[in-house]
């Protein structure tokens, strides 16, 4: 494992052939990622939108380059054809068709900035003191990644599990592997481990960030078959998937079952009126979506 390893990080002959392939196998793969409906919501689809896998591509490309310049071009065409392949991909299955290239921008700029980072990049293959330096902000945009999707992994158990070990393992992996002074690469082990320590703490603690808040039934809808004010009550037959709530909105001037949902799965909803009169409904919460079904007559 640690030869092919080595390998990976500074032994492959990149050619420009090889280069223009994986590019257009990646777009392919992500823009398909994105449109199989039972990715939503999982790991499998974290590619489309985020930049953990594309931050790996980029280093790899770096690090077995021959030059500084090779470094940059490369990339540079890497992320020009892989991008734009990822909407393509999608269009025939987009409503709007080609107007999903309105979320290209965005990419487009990020594609401009591989340009001078894979320039500067190229020398961390220096195995000098500031190549952990050049690498230190990448751990930390990769350690961000980590605080997102392992918070997610926690309080939505198991969804995005693989993205958030994907993250912790390849931020130990590029101190370890792209360096061959010890002393550096023991600096560059400890700098990722602070980095995913604080990362986890931060998102255990951050509950708040990893919920889903919704309005889930309005008052004389037709989905909710009655009419409830102020005085009723609201819960969840399972409280372990967050809190429901009664709320009036002005600005309709009706009453609304508000939800902050801390998990997934199915459960129940009751609404009971002041004299106990209940009605159950049935409750499946996705990560950011729910359907909701009045249960029985």
């Amino acid at each position: 494992m640690t030869k092919v390893l080595k390998k990976l990080f500074g032994g492959l002959n990149l050619t420009w052939p090889k280069i223009i392939i994986a590019a257009v196998i990646c777009g392919v793969y992500t823009g398909v990622m994105a449109i199989l409906p039972f990715t939503k919501d999982t790991s499998f689809r974290d590619i489309t939108t985020t930049f953990e896998c594309w931050v790996l591509f980029g280093i790899l490309i770096i690090v077995n380059s021959k030059s500084p310049w090779d470094s940059a071009l490369k990339t540079f065409v890497f992320f020009l054809i892989s991008q734009p392949l990822v909407y393509l991909v999608q269009v025939p299955f987009y409503e709007e068709g080609w107007k999903i290239f309105i979320y290209y921008p965005p990419w487009f700029y990020w594609t401009l900035l591989t340009f001078p980072m894979a320039l500067v990049g190229y020398f961390m293959k220096k195995d000098k003191w500031w190549g952990l330096l050049i690498l230190a902000p990448m751990l930390v945009f990769v350690g961000y990644h980590f605080f997102s999707y392992f918070g997610e992994a926690v309080h939505f158990f198991p969804q995005h599990l693989l993205t958030s070990i994907f993250c912790a393992v390849t931020m130990i992996l590029y101190p370890l592997f792209i360096f061959n002074d010890r002393r550096i690469r023991v600096a560059g082990l400890i700098l990722s481990l602070i980095i995913l320590l604080a990362a986890a703490a931060g998102a255990i603690l951050d509950s708040r960030s990893h919920t889903y808040d919704t309005s889930l039934l309005v008052s004389g809808g037709e989905a909710t078959g009655i009419e409830y004010d102020e005085s009723y009550k609201v819960y969840l037959e399972d409280e372990s998937f967050g809190t429901v709530w009664i709320e009036y909105e002005e600005g309709i001037e009706c009453c609304i079952i508000k939800a902050s949902f801390t998990k997934t799965g199915d459960t129940g909803l009751v609404l009971e009126s002041p004299t106990g009169e209940k009605t159950f409904y049935d409750l499946t919460v996705e990560r950011t979506s729910y359907e909701v079904h009045r249960r029985g007559p």
